[in-house]
């Protein structure tokens, strides 16, 4: 199952680690530490232009990779609910 996570961005749902509320989670210093450990090591994709609502984990090939989304958790975990009922 695949799941547009914003834009023309589509992931596999099998992928995802986590989908993270930047607002409430980047309020703690470790997540910032970690989004900014992430970015230097060149494993953040931004996928928007507009103020971001969500990043989300993905784990492929064991390597991490997050994408900073314009889509709000509930928008995604919707997504994801949506597709799983077929």
């Amino acid at each position: 199952m695949y799941i547009n996570i914003g834009g023309d961005v589509i992931i596999d749902a099998h992928e995802i680690v986590g989908v993270f509320d930047i607002d409430k989670t980047t309020v703690y210093k470790v997540n910032r530490n970690y989004l900014s450990k992430t970015e230097k090591s060149g494993k953040i994709i931004n996928i928007t232009d507009k103020i971001p609502k969500s990043f989300i984990v993905c784990e492929k090939n064991s390597e991490n990779m997050v994408y900073i989304s314009p889509l709000t958790t509930v928008t995604i975990q919707k997504r994801m609910t949506h597709k799983a009922q077929f």
